[in-house]
C-alpha cells in the first residue's frame, strides 16, 4: 500500500504531527497568563476533544515512524532530513506540549536579570511588575519554590531569550523553540559526523519521543544531548581537548553530561596512558565549567542544587518506588529508607558505568556504545526519571558501531521503549493513570512485535584503535559500517 511507502510514511507522520499541534492548542500546557488570547485554557469539553486529537495524532506519528524504520531496515534511503522537516514543522507554532518546564526556564532567566539568586530560590520570588512574573504563574506546583538545577550556560541562554522578548510569555516560548531547533540541527550534524546514516537519524532525530519533548515540550535535554554528541564527535576524531571543552559546556546545561568525559578519557588513555585519560578530559571540562560560571555571573550555586530534582517523586524511578514501598513497610516515615535505596541505586549505576568504561578501555566494548548504555543505566537507577531522559542514551546508541547499532536488537528495543514512553505524559503535562496504561499496552505490543520481527543481531564490537598520538587525522574509535544482512 502507498501509505506504507517512505513517501506515505512522510505524509502520515506529518498529519499526526499536525494533529498533535492542533490538539495542543486546546489541551497543551497552556499559560495561565501571557498567551495573547491564542494560548489560553479552554472549556473542559474542548480540552478533552483536543487531548483525544493529540493522542490520535501521536499514534499516527508513531505508526509512521515505525513503518519508516522497517523500510530503512529493508534498505530504503527514505530522505530522512526531508522527513524530519515534515514531522517537526507543524510543531513549530504549537504551544508548550507535555510539560510546563519552559515557563521555569523563562522565570529563571528573568530571575537572573532581576538580581535574584536563581540557585537559592524558585520562580515564586518574582513580584508583579518584574520580568518573568507571568511565566512564573504557569510553573508547575512542584517547581514554584525549587532552585534551578541547571548550569550557568543554559541560564545565559535563558537570560538572552528573556531580554530579547521582554519576558513576554508567547514570544519567549517561541525563542526557546529556536534554541530547541538549533539543538536538533546539532544532533543531526553530529549523528552524521559520527557515521550515522538514515537509520541512526531515524532513532535519534526522527524519534517521536524527541520531537514531542524537545521540539514540542522545549526541554533543555535536547541541548545537552546535542553538545554531548558534538563533544564525542570531536573526541573520536582525535580532537579530545576541544571535545572535552564542549562536554564542559554540556555539563553546564545539565550535569549528567559528565558521564561522557569518562569515555573520552578511554580514548585519551589509549595513547597517553590511564592516568592521563582519568585526569586530562576532566581537567579541561572543569576549567571550561569554572570559566563559564565566572563569566555568567550566576555563581557556583549549581554545585548544591544538583540533587533538588530527587526531592520530587516520579513514578518511573524504580529506586524511588522501591524505596517508598520498603519505607512504608518498615515505619511511618518512609523517607530515610527511600533515600538509602536511591543512594544505593546511584552507587550501582556508578559501578556499572565503571565496568563499561573498563571494557571499552580493553577493546571489548565500543566506546560509543559503552557511553550510550551507561547513560541508559544512569537513567534507569536515578532517583528521578522523566520519559525524555531515555533520549540521553538512545541518541548515543543510535550512532554506536559505526552508526549501525540502531538496527540491532538493542536499537529495536529502545525504539519500542521510546514509542511506549510517548504515551506516559498527557499534552497538558500531567501524568494520568490512563497514560501509564497506554504506555504499558504500547510496550507489550511492541515487545511482541519485536519477537516476531527481529531486525538484526547485537552490534559488532570493533577492534581497539592502535595506540597513536591523537590528531586531526586520527580515525574515529567506532566500528566501521557493517552490512545489514549480517537503536
Amino acid at each position: 500500500m502507498w501509505v506504507f511507502s517512505t513517501a506515505g510514511c512522510r505524509w502520515l507522520g506529518a498529519a499526526g504531527s499536525l494533529a498533535v499541534t492542533v490538539g495542543g492548542w486546546a489541551a497543551g500546557t497552556l499559560p495561565v497568563r501571557g498567551g495573547w488570547g491564542l494560548w489560553q485554557p479552554r472549556a473542559p469539553g474542548t480540552e478533552t476533544a483536543g487531548a483525544v486529537l493529540a493522542y490520535l495524532g501521536l499514534t499516527l506519528l508513531l505508526l509512521a515512524w515505525w513503518q519508516y524504520g522497517r523500510r530503512l531496515v529493508a534498505g530504503a534511503d527514505g530522505r530522512p532530513l526531508v522527513t524530519l522537516g515534515w514531522w517537526a514543522g507543524p510543531l513549530l507554532l504549537a504551544p508548550p506540549l507535555y510539560s510546563a518546564d519552559v515557563y521555569s526556564y523563562i522565570a529563571q532567566g528573568a530571575m537572573v536579570l532581576e538580581g535574584h539568586d536563581v540557585y537559592g530560590a524558585g520562580p515564586s520570588v518574582l513580584a508583579p511588575g518584574e520580568l518573568g512574573h507571568d511565566a512564573a504563574a504557569s510553573v508547575g506546583g512542584h517547581w514554584t519554590d525549587t532552585p534551578a538545577p541547571y548550569g550557568p550556560v543554559f541560564l545565559v541562554l535563558a537570560q538572552a531569550v528573556v531580554k530579547l522578548t521582554g519576558g513576554s510569555v508567547l514570544p519567549a516560548v517561541l525563542g526557546f523553540r529556536l534554541v530547541a531547533l538549533a539543538a536538533l540541527a546539532l544532533i543531526v550534524w553530529a549523528v552524521r559526523g559520527l557515521g550515522g546514516g538514515p537509520g541512526a537519524l531515524w532513532l535519534a532525530a526522527l524519534n517521536p519521543l524527541l520531537l514531542i519533548h524537545v521540539v514540542g515540550g522545549l526541554h533543555n535535554d535536547g541541548l545537552m544531548i546535542a553538545l554531548v554528541l558534538c563533544g564525542l564527535l570531536l573526541a573520536v576524531r582525535g580532537r579530545w581537548v576541544a571535545g572535552s571543552a564542549v562536554l564542559g559546556l554540556a555539563m553546564m546545561v545539565k550535569s549528567p553530561a559528565a558521564v561522557a568525559l569518562l569515555f573520552v578519557g578511554v580514548l585519551v588513555a589509549r595513547s597517553r596512558g590511564v592516568a592521563a585519560g582519568l585526569v586530562l578530559p576532566g581537567a579541561v571540562a572543569g576549567a571550561v565549567a569554572a570559566g563559564a560560571t565566572v563569566l555568567a555571573g550566576t555563581g557556583f550555586g549549581w554545585l548544591r542544587t544538583q540533587s533538588v530534582a530527587a526531592t520530587i517523586h516520579t513514578a518511573l524511578s524504580v529506586t524511588s518506588d522501591l524505596g517508598l514501598g520498603l519505607g512504608l513497610l518498615v515505619g511511618d516515615d518512609p523517607e530515610p529508607v527511600k533515600g538509602a535505596v536511591q543512594k544505593l541505586g546511584l552507587a550501582v549505576a556508578v559501578a556499572v558505568i565503571g565496568v563499561l568504561a573498563w571494557r571499552a578501555r580493553k577493546g571489548r566494548t565500543d566506546v560509543v556504545l559503552g557511553l550510550g548504555v551507561s547513560l541508559l543505566v544512569l537513567v534507569a537507577l536515578s532517583p528521578m526519571v522523566q520519559p525524555w531522559y531515555v533520549l540521553w542514551g538512545v541518541c548515543v546508541v543510535a550512532v554506536a558501531s559505526g552508526g549501525e547499532a540502531w538496527s540491532g536488537r538493542l536499537g529495536q528495543f529502545l525504539a519500542v521503549l521510546c514509542a511506549a514512553l510517548t504515551y506516559e505524559t498527557a499534552p497538558s503535562g500531567h501524568t494520568p493513570a490512563y497514560g501509564f496504561a497506554l504506555a504499558g499496552l504500547a510496550l507489550a505490543l511492541g515487545l511482541v512485535w519485536t519477537r516476531r520481527e527481529r531486525w538484526g543481531g547485537p552490534p559488532a564490537i570493533p577492534r581497539p584503535v592502535p595506540d597513536a598520538a591523537p590528531g586531526p587525522r586520527a580515525r574515529p574509535s567506532v566500528a566501521p559500517p557493517r552490512s545489514r544482512t549480517g537503536r
